[in-house]
């Protein structure tokens, strides 16, 4: 679904991403394992197609298509979601507005209040999206317009920052359900979620793994053992390994 090739991306004229190649099958879920100011972050925008981060080389392929180029709008519409880590404060413009725009020509009011109702968001409908949220509130309200939107593949960032252990499993639920993970060899949706700490991986599954360091891939392998070494080892150990 999705192909990487030789990518490097700089913010600002400085190089933050150099030289990574890096693909999602179909019905997919990657996680990208690094810490904080390894160019996670930027590598996510810079496939979500954000003009601050720009590609200097390689090339972005989605589903048969170079996106390498083409603006936020045009990719959405082709079926890229993500979760920010950070999302902005919208003043002036209601949850139920912005939900209602995410579902396009299949709005229906019922359905927002029932998707709404599912995240524990109903009460926050007619409120300024994101303002004044709690951290597990943002991230709920991120996932309430990922449902609408219901993007073929989904890119996640941080999605356990910031939120307490009464909200994480309720996102982690949400995750599984846009990721299709109980539908196993009949999914079609695919993912990449960002994590600096791994507690995303007691919630949702991932089918392989990859470590970022210095704006590189490092490592790739199975979720779980990546992770254990990186819990015994710290991001320094993956800097030293030879696998």
């Amino acid at each position: 679904m999705l192909e990487i090739e030789g990518l490097s991306v700089e913010v600002e004229g400085k190089g933050i991403v150099h030289d990574i190649s890096v693909n999602v099958d179909i019905g997919e879920t990657l996680v990208l394992f690094g810490p904080n100011g390894s160019g996670k972050t930027t590598l996510l925008m810079a496939i979500m197609g954000f003009p601050r981060y720009r590609v200097t080389k390689g090339r972005i392929v989605f589903k048969g298509q170079d996106i390498t180029h083409l603006p936020v709008d045009e990719r959405a519409r082709m079926g890229i979601g993500i979760l920010f880590q950070r999302p902005p404060v919208v003043r002036g413009v209601k949850m139920r507005e912005m939900v209602r725009a995410c579902l396009g020509e299949r709005e229906d009011g019922y359905v927002i209040d029932e998707m709404a109702q599912r995240l524990n968001l109903v009460d926050l409908l007619d409120r300024e999206v994101n303002y004044g949220f709690s951290g597990g509130e943002v991230k709920r309200s991120e996932l309430l317009q990922l449902m609408a939107q219901s993007p073929e593949f989904i890119l996640l960032d941080e999605p356990d920052s910031g939120v307490d252990l009464v909200n994480i499993s309720l996102v982690g639920e949400m995750i599984n359900e846009l990721l299709q993970e109980d539908r196993m060899r009949s999914r079609t949706k695919s993912g990449l979620i960002i994590t600096h700490t791994g507690h995303i991986l007691d919630y949702v599954n991932a089918d392989r793994a990859c470590v970022l360091l210095y704006g590189g891939i490092w490592c790739r392998g199975n979720p779980r053992q990546i992770l254990s070494s990186i819990k015994t080892h710290g991001y320094e150990g993956c800097a030293v390994c030879q696998k």
